[in-house]
């Protein structure tokens, strides 16, 4: 996509120049995907050395503000960390256009909290304090048998703030800035802006429908990850999910690489519908993150992360000195959903909708001869030979979608189409404006199988 920029950059030194581009992001005056100048261009302009931009470009890219993507030059990330002035750096979906671009589960499905809040709220309880705080034993408990259930021994729990407060604080623990990191790719967009926000190289790792490749994650471990982050099912936004075999062979590449940190990421947790394979143990030092977000709702910010006892020290003990702990309100509201039958029934009813939709939708493309990925989850990949002008076309059919750049990194082009908003009523349409839109380039290019 090309970005019109009038913002003048400003600065005799790296750090004024720094500083200057992202006020820009701040402002607005460089929104998210904005072209930057070369660095030669740049300091003739501003009448300084080469060195000096190139220092402020690399300060900028450590921090996670910018990207350098080869012959497509400098851009602002299209979430950099830094929060503009102008609202939400996610562009707004004209009036009229379904938005299929927020991978978010559908409100409609997600239980109703209120009277779980005002039971708690009508519970004697007595107030807690900043010495009594911390993990509910109750919760901690629940967390051990549940993860049980699905295979993950967990000798130690806490809770965080949503999955990539987890994964955040996991990663801050363990590495240091320039350290790789093995991810997904394509990958969720969130992890990706947040390993460059940290000052971490993002190693990329193919997808398969089983998951990550063996072949890929052994040479990411070769290149020197330090840690390798998975997501077990309901990968997005491919829909991938571990199997069996796969987690054998990973578990075979992890064995070579005891002092890697790994991170597993069950998002989708009660929502899946195909069984945990799961990862944990493969290494000395890992951690298994299961957020509450998707099955419950995005505003219910607690996650169970489990793992070795000194990996879940390092998260609980950073947490104490900074955030201090998860809300105990929140924790309790976590227990009354995970434990009311009726919410459990209407999770699974979710899950078999989401189903629904998503096996329709990959069905409908697939019969229009598009390559299309929808294992599990609430999101379908589609390979597209030019994922702006499929984005384009779309949105002048009546869809927005996500485009792929968000998520990959070598891997072909794609789009990104969550279910959640559509009916089953509306797949062959979104189906058939999928394969016009996809038609608009000529040439293709698979590298996802």
């Amino acid at each position: 996509m090309t970005v019109s920029v009038h913002y003048q950059i400003a600065g005799s030194t790296s750090a004024e120049i720094s500083a200057s581009v992202e006020s820009g992001v701040r402002t607005g005056g460089l929104p998210a995907g904005a072209p930057l100048p070369a660095v030669r261009a740049l300091a003739d302009l501003l009448g300084v050395s080469p060195g000096t931009v190139a220092k402020a470009y690399q300060t900028l890219r450590q921090r996670g503000v910018i990207e350098t993507a080869g012959r497509n030059g400098t851009r602002v990330r299209p979430r950099p960390p830094v929060v503009s002035s102008r609202g939400m750096l996610r562009p707004a979906v004209p009036a009229g256009v379904l938005d299929l671009s927020s991978g978010e589960p559908d409100a409609r499905l997600l239980p109703p909290l209120g009277p779980h809040l005002a039971a708690i709220a009508t519970q004697s309880q007595t107030p807690i304090g900043y010495g009594d705080a911390g993990v509910l034993p109750d919760l901690a408990e629940l967390v051990r048998s549940r993860l049980t259930a699905d295979g993950v021994d967990a000798p130690a729990v806490t809770v965080t703030s949503g999955a990539l407060d987890g994964i955040d604080r996991l990663l801050a623990a363990h590495l240091r800035p320039g350290d790789p990191v093995a991810v997904e790719d394509p990958g969720w967009a969130n992890l990706l802006d947040l390993v460059a926000a940290l000052g971490l190289r993002a190693v990329p790792v193919p997808v398969d429908g089983d998951g990550p490749t063996p072949a890929g994650l052994r040479t990411a471990l070769a290149a020197g990850a330090r840690a390798v982050v998975v997501t077990t099912r309901a990968q997005n936004p491919t829909g991938a999910a571990v199997t069996v075999p796969r987690a054998a062979a990973l578990r075979e590449v992890l064995g070579g690489h005891p002092d890697v940190l790994l991170i597993e990421d069950d998002h989708a947790a009660e929502l899946a519908d195909v069984p945990l394979c799961p990862l944990a143990g493969a290494t000395r030092t890992w951690a298994f993150v299961r957020s509450a977000s998707k099955p419950y709702g995005p505003d219910l910010r607690v996650a169970a992360l489990a793992g070795d006892e000194a990996t879940v020290a390092r998260v609980a003990g950073r947490m104490r000195i900074g955030a201090g702990w998860v809300s105990t309100l929140l924790q309790r509201l976590v227990m009354r959903v995970w434990t009311d039958r009726s919410v459990a029934a209407g999770v699974a009813a979710a899950g078999a909708s989401y189903d629904r939709r998503r096996d329709a939708l990959h069905a409908a493309l697939t019969a229009h001869g598009l390559v299309a990925h929808a294992r599990t989850g609430i999101n379908v990949w589609v390979e597209v030979p030019d994922e702006t002008r499929a984005v384009t076309a779309l949105r002048d059919s009546g869809y927005a979608v996500a485009p792929g750049a968000l998520y990959r990194q070598r891997t072909a082009q794609g789009i990104r189409i969550t279910v959640s908003p559509l009916s089953e009523a509306d797949i062959a349409a979104v189906a058939d404006a999928v394969a016009a839109a996809a038609s608009s380039a000529p040439e293709w290019g698979r590298t996802f199988r």
